[in-house]
């Protein structure tokens, strides 16, 4: 057995994803992350190889382009029928829109945040709403990772007053 799959299946039996778990949901992924690890080893990769296969594979698997998106006619889909203006997505990347005036954004391009739990326990809490798409202009390269900005909301229930550093 490769080091790889080794790896694998230490790590699945970590998080109580194992062979006899009780959860059915645990063991099928199991047999599955096990499978593509198998056949992943079986390519023979290693070094440079393995972490170019790796790459490409993540944004694939991610439904992230290998390439900029242009903004070309072919790279978007008319969603018009859901509004009542002409609206459309991108084919490449779902998160890219584009509208009736020709303005385009991404709507995963921000993401706040903002402390939750106890002043004993902070944990950062995420989430995406109004102000979270950014603008787009082409060629647009997809980041790997959104903009994380700090937002105290004024959603229900109220957390404890704050700041960015933490609880006040």
């Amino acid at each position: 057995m490769s080091n790889l799959l080794s790896h694998a299946e230490d790590e699945l039996n970590r998080i109580g994803m194992t062979e006899d778990s009780p959860d059915e949901m645990n063991r099928m992924m199991r047999k599955h992350v096990l499978h593509m690890m198998q056949e992943f080893a079986n390519e023979g990769h290693s070094g440079f190889s393995a972490s170019y296969a790796i790459s490409i594979l993540t944004k694939l698997m991610d439904f992230k382009p290998l390439s900029p998106l242009t903004g070309e006619d072919s790279e978007w889909h008319n969603i018009s029928d859901y509004g009542p203006e002409p609206h459309w997505q991108n084919i490449r990347r779902s998160s890219v829109f584009k509208n009736a005036d020709g303005t385009c954004y991404d709507i995963d391009g921000r993401v706040f945040w903002e402390w939750a739990g106890t002043k004993e326990e902070p944990y950062k809490s995420y989430y995406t709403g109004g102000g979270s798409a950014t603008p787009v202009t082409f060629p647009y390269t997809v980041p790997d990772k959104p903009i994380y900005e700090y937002r105290h909301s004024d959603a229900e229930p109220r957390t404890l007053p704050q700041n960015e550093q933490g609880f006040l």
